[in-house]
């Protein structure tokens, strides 16, 4: 147990963003709309993540003992969790917070996002901020924080958990996915490649499994490119069964003599079933 640590800051907000969920999907229930339960279990996995991210062995090797479980702790919190979270959102859900989308919506801008993502997850890798962070409580609940709101930005523009651009339909979200796996890919083959160790702190100590300070970073590298790829190839795959869904559709409604910007509009926001004709 000893292994196992508690960071009140970080466990408290997994655990009202928990009841705040469960608070709403009770009211909508009750109300006779409540989300499909497909949505409860991935966030109820989200939460999961958060917590196994800083509760468990995985946070007490991450403090300065291992960089491949610090990085094994940033996926969770920084990709997983967050992509799991967002999943379990519906319109409804998010409803009472309607009044925050419009100042955020310039943040959540495709280009701004994966550029606030981008230099989020460079800023934190530079050894004086990366090891800062480590030796203060309070900037590492930061730079987990900054994590999670950097991975919600990355994943809100993909599962257009809020209105994106009229433009940026599915083929835009593939290749938005595939530029955030070539920044992931191009640091994670820094870490992979390099012959010396680029944080001091883990330089020294004992590691699960007696690995060096330099194959450690290599197997930080390689979790990174190895959890990276999977959700690029899934969410790829995801991407174009839509795709070619939403040609299909947009097709028979065009045959069927509708206007084709209404089409377009339709199939892109997910109302094409406003348009199809009863058969």
């Amino acid at each position: 147990m000893s292994q196992w640590t508690f960071q009140p800051l970080q466990v408290s907000a997994a655990v009202v963003l928990a009841l705040a969920y469960a608070i709403r999907v009770r009211r909508l229930r009750r109300r006779g709309t409540p989300p499909p339960r497909w949505r409860v279990v991935c966030f109820s996995a989200g939460i999961l993540a958060v917590l196994v991210a800083v509760v468990s062995p995985i946070d007490h090797y991450a403090e300065e003992e291992s960089q491949a479980f610090h990085m094994a702790q940033h996926l969770l919190l920084g990709d997983l969790a967050p992509l799991a979270l967002l999943a379990g959102l519906t319109g409804p859900i998010l409803r009472p917070l309607l009044w925050l989308v419009h100042p955020l919506r310039r943040v959540f801008h495709p280009f701004a996002a994966i550029t606030l993502w981008a230099l989020d997850l460079c800023f934190w890798h530079v050894p004086f901020f990366y090891e800062a962070a480590l030796h203060h409580d309070l900037l590492h609940a930061v730079e987990h924080g900054s994590f999670f709101a950097c991975g919600v930005l990355v994943w809100a523009p993909i599962l257009e958990t809020i209105p994106m651009p009229e433009w940026f339909g599915t083929g835009w979200k593939m290749g938005f996915l595939a530029g955030v796996r070539v920044v992931e890919t191009i640091l994670g083959n820094v870490f992979v490649w390099a012959n010396t160790a680029f944080y001091s702190v883990y330089e020294g100590v004992s590691r699960p499994w007696g690995t060096s300070a330099v194959d450690d970073q290599r197997l930080a590298g390689s979790l990174m490119m190895l959890e990276g790829s999977l959700v690029t190839i899934l969410g790829l795959a995801w991407l174009f069964l839509k795709l070619a869904e939403e040609g299909e559709l947009r097709q028979r409604l065009l045959e069927s003599g509708l206007e084709p910007r209404a089409v377009r509009r339709a199939v892109r926001y997910g109302r094409a079933q406003e348009l199809e004709l009863p058969r």
